[in-house]
């Protein structure tokens, strides 16, 4: 498989000024060394609590917002590596095509005095496909494509369901043929029976269009389903970042361990096993000694609350943030309790 995003030592961070006069007094690490890849047809989830960097990684990735450092290479449908973070303005709006996002609100990211011919179509207006017959029959092929029929071109959102919205935006999203689509909890606005309907489809044009996606959630049991990888996040780092099959069965992170025992087993012989973490989120803008992790961790010990941990490959495609890594048996979602 050919890599279409590599992303290499990430940062976002945000000043914090004080004062009459302004003064620079530090930074929020919003997100602080973060390094990933994604192939072509891979998908790659974020997870993590709400604030540890998920969102503002995506963002960066799509320059939406700058990168305070890093690199965001990625790798155009000719061939061609650039470096998205160093692009000027001018010079972005030819990848704009070729990376898109599926946004989380099927409602709200939907313009309501728009038709649907109108809301897809427009991606190809903005492009220079001026003909509105042709344009129409794109939109058409789309609509075919996420399994809506031609004749709700000329309805307007409120005439959708919130599923059928998010099928919409997923056509908006195709419309100019991208490699990489950021997917921002793109059903998590949604009931749990639409959620599988459109997860699905995801995978089905994913099969069908050789699509990669980074698929930032909170629902693991989602992740699960849709990952090739997974990428924990903690405090704008990734703590963890394995095949998901390897993460779900041992985990070799405390806050994978944690996040994993949220996950619900459909099993009623066995009793939930669920890890609460006690205390707060660290502060980004003024995180731990050591470890950012250790003071809501049940396995820390004096070495934590000194050393910052690297991130460390532990196995084939397996890597940790992690001092204790080697010496913890973690639990995974339906395992016995770790040793």
């Amino acid at each position: 498989m050919s890599t279409v995003l590599d992303v290499r030592e990430l940062r976002k961070f945000y000043p914090i000024h004080r004062g009459l006069l302004g003064r620079l007094a530090g930074h929020v690490r919003a997100v602080d060394d973060v390094s990933f890849t994604i192939d072509r047809g891979e998908t790659l989830s974020l997870v993590g609590e709400s604030g540890c960097g998920k969102t503002t990684t995506s963002r960066c990735i799509l320059r939406a917002i700058a990168p305070t450092a890093g690199e965001i290479r990625f790798r155009t449908q000719t061939g061609a590596e650039i470096d998205v973070a160093r692009l000027r303005r001018k010079e972005l709006r030819p990848l704009r095509r070729q990376m898109q996002m599926i946004f989380q609100d099927p409602f709200s990211s939907l313009n309501p005095r728009m038709t649907i011919a109108e809301i897809i179509g427009e991606p190809l207006l903005v492009n220079g496909m001026t003909d509105t017959r042709a344009r129409n029959a794109r939109v058409a092929e789309l609509l075919e494509l996420v399994h809506l029929p031609a004749a709700y071109l000329n309805r307007f959102p409120h005439a959708f369901s919130g599923g059928q919205r998010q099928r919409i935006g997923i056509a908006r999203a195709l419309a100019l043929s991208p490699s990489l689509i950021v997917a921002n909890e793109p059903v998590s606005a949604l009931d749990v029976s639409v959620q599988a309907q459109i997860v699905n489809l995801m995978l089905e044009l994913q099969d069908r269009l050789g699509i990669a996606y980074l698929f930032v959630a909170h629902d693991l049991s989602v992740v699960k389903h849709v990952s090739h990888r997974v990428a924990v996040m903690y405090v704008g780092r990734i703590v963890e970042i394995a095949p998901t099959a390897a993460l779900f069965a041992a985990p070799r992170h405390p806050y994978t361990e944690a996040l994993l025992s949220a996950v619900p087993v459909p099993d009623p012989r066995r009793r939930a096993q669920r890890i609460v973490l006690e205390g707060d989120v660290a502060d980004p803008s003024d995180p731990p000694p050591g470890c950012a992790f250790h003071p809501r961790c049940r396995y820390a010990v004096e070495r934590c609350r000194r050393e910052t941990p690297m991130l460390t490959v532990v196995a084939s495609g397996h890597a940790v943030r992690c001092l204790r890594a080697s010496e913890l048996g973690l639990r995974g979602v339906g395992s016995a309790a770790s040793g």
